[in-house]
């Protein structure tokens, strides 16, 4: 049964203004106050309604999220809107007027291709979540650029949409799924369904393995806010092409081929690439631009003495150089007072956590140690953010 009706009606959206905002605390209390005036079913719906509001609230911002309607499932699938806008962008920039949307969700794609000036058919198969799109829709004053049909996606008739854009599901029973080919629907259907238009552009998982992505997609992966969110195969533009695009910006990184960069002693400077820029494959790029190499041949750590202005990694200053010994790493930051420890990893099996509940950092002072490998060696890099760095020097080896 659809329950999104009753909140539709005038007694479900009055209810809706009373209970925003609700704190999970004053729940119990509010709900049995309302049930006096209103039926059960719709308090709680509305009290639901509410509660999904506020997790939407970081996806969507709040004056939207305030507006919109949402299930679970959708809270949680949901592009950001960021994203979205992003995405949105880029198909208004190939000349697209009109897209296919097809496995819509609550319409999170829809709205932002509508923002763009897009035309858009909305299609899910499962009937509450395509009246949450519709609601939505009409929220938003986007109802006459948004066609919300409850359908199988895969019965659609794309021909004389401009694009499709196509997120299939990719969570199962038992959580994510990992297999493109395991996607509801399936990658390879959603690859057919591109070509029924002049563009398309596929919603995928960033971890899609490269050998996955056909020959005839330009494959994209975005991050925001330092964050990766996904990747979009995109049909009609350049096939072959690689990039890592990082939001706010954008700014974008173009694969052009470059071999894996030498690995170098550790510099002054370590580099930790943005995630986008990781799973694109795209680590070389990167360091070319900051005349660095990496630290090990498998892991994705850039190491320089040249401090540059980047946009696709995050730099800092190593002081520090210790083979893994946790308790030369304690005596070091108890020396230096370090009281606020920051611990990241690549190439080790140590949990962060495990690491500074061992080591009990104290003190005023901040530092950040990288739990990784040099040329193949365990090792631990201690340092600091290079924008608070001092004056010029190698890093320390204690004992050296």
């Amino acid at each position: 049964m659809n329950d999104l009706a009753p909140l539709l009606t005038p007694e479900g959206r009055a209810l809706l203004e009373e209970v925003r905002g609700t704190a999970p605390a004053e729940e119990l209390a509010v709900a049995t106050r309302l049930r006096r005036e209103h039926p059960a079913e719709l308090v709680s719906a509305a009290l639901g309604q509410a509660r999904l509001r506020q997790r939407a609230v970081a996806k969507f911002g709040a004056e939207d999220a305030g507006r919109m309607f949402f299930t679970p499932n959708g809270v949680e699938q949901s592009t950001r809107a960021s994203v979205a806008a992003y995405r949105a962008r880029r198909l208004r920039e190939l000349g697209v007027t009109s897209v296919a949307d097809l496995c819509c969700g609550i319409g999170g794609d829809a709205i932002a291709m509508a923002r763009a000036g897009i035309r858009v058919l909305a299609v899910d198969r499962d009937p509450l979540t395509a009246a949450v799109a519709r609601a939505n829709a009409d929220a938003l004053g986007l109802a006459e650029l948004i066609e919300v049909r409850e359908a199988d996606v895969t019965e659609v008739d794309t021909a004389g949409w401009d694009a499709v854009f196509v997120d299939p599901a990719r969570r199962g029973g038992r959580g994510r799924v990992f297999d493109p080919e395991a996607y509801s629907p399936p990658l390879s259907w959603a690859v057919r369904a591109a070509g029924t238009a002049p563009h398309a552009a596929l919603k995928v998982a960033p971890g899609i393995p490269h050998e996955a992505v056909p020959a005839a997609a330009e494959a994209e992966w975005i991050s925001d806010g330092g964050d990766v969110k996904e990747a979009v195969l995109w049909f009609g533009t350049a096939p072959g092409a690689v990039r890592a695009t990082l939001l706010p910006g954008p700014r974008t990184l173009l694969s052009r081929g470059l071999p894996d960069p030498a690995v170098r002693p550790v510099g002054r400077y370590l580099y930790e690439p943005d995630g986008a820029v990781i799973r694109a494959h795209l680590v070389a790029e990167a360091a070319e631009q900051l005349d660095g190499g990496l630290l090990d041949p498998t892991i994705a750590y850039i190491t320089s003495d040249t401090l540059r202005p980047t946009p696709y990694a995050t730099a800092y200053e190593i002081t520090d150089r210790l083979p893994f010994n946790v308790k030369k790493l304690k005596a070091l930051l108890r020396e230096r007072q370090v009281g606020v420890l920051t611990v990241k990893k690549r190439g080790s099996a140590v949990e962060p956590e495990e690491l500074r509940r061992k080591v009990g950092p104290r003190g005023p002072h901040a530092a950040t140690v990288f739990l990784t490998r040099v040329a193949g060696a365990p090792t631990m890099l201690i340092g600091h953010p290079a924008q608070d760095a001092r004056p010029d020097r190698s890093p320390r080896i204690p004992g050296s």
